[in-house]
């Protein structure tokens, strides 16, 4: 299992929006229970604007056994992040977890 399916540092660390197109009440996969209006056409992963952040959708804890319960219907910001990329580095400094190379 690669360290983008069990971190879960990037679930924990961002703010998550993206089109309500998205969403299933749309036409689409992710499941509305999980999101909240930001506007018309935007909405957002719900827990992911919450201090310290942390998407609904994850389950387990950071950095041990983290996964995400709905990673075959996820958002595509989620589908976009990069295991290794600057930002997936930072969420895993935020965790104290060591950068991936």
């Amino acid at each position: 299992m690669s360290a983008c399916t069990s971190c879960g540092a990037c679930c924990a660390s961002f703010r998550v929006d993206f089109s309500v197109f998205e969403r299933d009440d749309n036409g689409g996969s992710v499941p509305y229970g999980l999101t909240v209006d930001v506007t018309d056409h935007t909405c957002r992963m719900r827990g992911t604007d919450h201090s310290p952040a942390r998407c609904a959708a994850l389950t387990g804890t950071v950095g041990v056994k983290a996964s995400c319960g709905i990673y075959e219907w996820r958002s595509s910001p989620c589908r976009e992040f990069e295991e290794g990329s600057d930002a997936c580095n930072r969420a895993r400094m935020r965790h104290n977890l060591a950068a991936l190379n």
